[in-house]
């Protein structure tokens, strides 16, 4: 049974921040225009506040895009920048040191790659998922 996972409290968090930027920023893009200041905006400077605030939800949501997603034969591991395959027979263990904020691939020569779809903050479901990545280690090795 293959396992997908991904990070759930920072999907909470992110997501009420993009909202906020949006909100706010479309906000003062809308007061924009009546100001007592004597400055005189324009329309695309309201358009530019708008898409700053967009732009910051879309950074915000940026944190949710970690996933790992692991079957028999491999495991694909997507953080910020990127996804990495790597097969069962490369990977020596899966650990979650004291600690750490994610669990972790350890590779041969003491290198190892972060799997930051499973965070510690989200508690009972890293724990889940550390232990069927582990489980599906041990089958893999097995198999070999």
């Amino acid at each position: 049974m293959p396992l997908t996972a991904r990070p759930h409290k920072v999907r909470f968090v992110a997501g009420t921040f993009a909202l906020v930027f949006i909100v706010v920023f479309t906000t003062v893009a809308i007061l924009l225009r009546n100001t007592p200041t004597g400055v005189f905006f324009q329309p695309s400077d309201q358009v530019a506040m708008a898409g700053i605030g967009v732009l910051l939800a879309c950074g915000a949501l940026w944190f949710t895009r970690p996933k790992v997603t692991a079957d028999a034969e491999a495991v694909y591991v997507r953080n910020l920048l990127g996804t990495v395959r790597f097969d069962w027979s490369v990977i020596v263990s899966v650990s979650f040191p004291e600690g750490a904020s994610w669990a972790r691939l350890e590779l041969p020569d003491d290198e190892y790659v972060p799997v930051m779809a499973l965070q510690s903050v989200d508690g009972v479901r890293a724990v889940e998922g550390i232990r069927e990545l582990r489980r599906l280690h041990r089958e893999a090795h097995a198999r070999q």
